[in-house]
């Protein structure tokens, strides 16, 4: 049973940057697609960014696009997600999860292991 423990998060002025991590034990991440969802208080949980298995191919919201790098670390079992340029509406609890599949989704009922979620909070 993969778990997935998500941290980095915290309190950042607009403009400000944080680093996400998602540390998975119990079994591989390697193979599998990862991405990364948030949900704001009151919102459905909506999808942030994604990275295929390789590594190679990512993709995002277009909310975040050009500000959220995701990348990772296969053979460290970790998902990283950069986010710079913060906004007030980045406020949420960002959840990291594992496809059922190496090509990645936008969609979270493709992703069948989650995390307990990180809160992010930006002030204007």
């Amino acid at each position: 049973q993969v778990q997935l423990v998500e941290s980095g998060g915290g309190l950042v002025q607009a403009g400000g940057s944080l680093r996400l991590s998602c540390a998975a034990s119990g079994g591989t991440i390697r193979r599998y697609a990862m991405g990364w969802f948030r949900q704001a208080p009151g919102k459905e949980r909506e999808f942030a960014a994604a990275i295929r298995s390789s590594g190679g191919t990512t993709y995002y919201a277009d909310s975040v696009k050009g500000r959220f790098t995701i990348s990772r670390d296969n053979a460290g079992n970790t998902v990283y997600l950069q986010m710079n340029s913060l906004k007030p509406e980045d406020t949420a609890v960002y959840y990291c999860a594992r496809s059922r599949g190496a090509l990645g989704s936008r969609s979270k009922d493709e992703y069948d292991y989650w995390g307990q979620g990180t809160q992010v909070t930006v002030s204007s």
